[in-house]
């Protein structure tokens, strides 16, 4: 695992042995950018800034490692980490190489370790592009307040649950219910669903859906990975019953059957 903000663990805990690869370090050469998957993908996204290279910018507060992002492809406002990534260096299980982006076969939150679980993601190659750091910086600030204000610092989440849903493999109902301008990219914002069938303020024990936001689950305090499970499945079945299709989870699971594990 790298730093483990986007897994939701059994209450029984997981019986094995973890591993974290903690390689951190950041080198840049020219447009090209290497840096280990331990390395804090703020730390990544700062690290571009400073030399005036785009393309990384939007992702600026995203919590966890490169490593864990190169796994989900992670992304946000517009930007997806697959945009970027040249190759990626992993350990197979049987020898150290490197993969192509082809090869990683990345997707909307979706990659080829996924599918490869026992692949361990050891460091990315990034190709970015020339940019203005001040503008770079100032666009990076603005998400960093936005981010803040949807997932306050102290907050006990592990960031949006659901994926967005991508607008043509939903159910004609569906699609017709969707007000216009929401689709962006493709895809319609998960929380749409939630916000319509009440999701908002849900309390569970000590897991709550924030009030402010229909994709965010959080623990209040106390909570446990069993609640959080019962408000997930409640949610699922109340959009399947109301739309006619299934949420997927964005997080990962581990030591909870039947789950998507990591």
């Amino acid at each position: 695992m790298g730093g483990g903000t986007n897994l939701v663990v059994a209450d029984e805990g997981y019986r094995g042995t973890v591993f974290r690869y903690t390689g951190r370090e950041i080198v840049g050469e020219g447009t090209t950018i290497r840096a280990e998957s331990g390395a804090d993908l703020e730390q990544v996204v700062l690290f571009t800034i400073a030399r005036g290279l785009a393309g990384l910018e939007s992702m600026m507060r995203i919590p966890g490692w490169l490593g864990g992002a190169v796994y989900g492809n992670a992304g946000a406002y517009g930007q997806s980490l697959h945009e970027v990534i040249s190759r990626v260096e992993i350990f197979d299980g049987e020898s150290r190489r490197w993969i192509s982006n082809a090869e990683c076969g990345f997707r909307y939150r979706n990659s080829a370790f996924k599918q490869n679980k026992h692949w361990i993601v050891l460091a990315a190659e990034l190709s970015l592009r020339e940019g203005d750091a001040a503008v770079l910086s100032a666009r990076a600030e603005e998400i960093r307040a936005t981010r803040d204000a949807k997932f306050p610092p102290t907050m006990k989440c592990a960031g949006s649950i659901f994926k967005n849903c991508f607008f043509a493999q939903l159910p004609e109902s569906a699609q017709r219910r969707i007000p216009p301008g929401l689709v962006r990219e493709g895809k319609v914002p998960s929380a749409f669903f939630l916000e319509q069938v009440g999701a908002k303020g849900i309390v569970n024990g000590g897991i709550r859906v924030a009030d402010y936001h229909a994709n965010l689950i959080y623990n209040a305090g106390g909570g446990t990975t069993r609640e959080v499970l019962e408000v997930i499945d409640d949610l699922k079945d109340r959009v399947t019953t109301e739309f006619g299709f299934t949420p997927e989870e964005e997080v990962q699971f581990i030591g909870v059957a039947g789950r998507a594990s990591h």
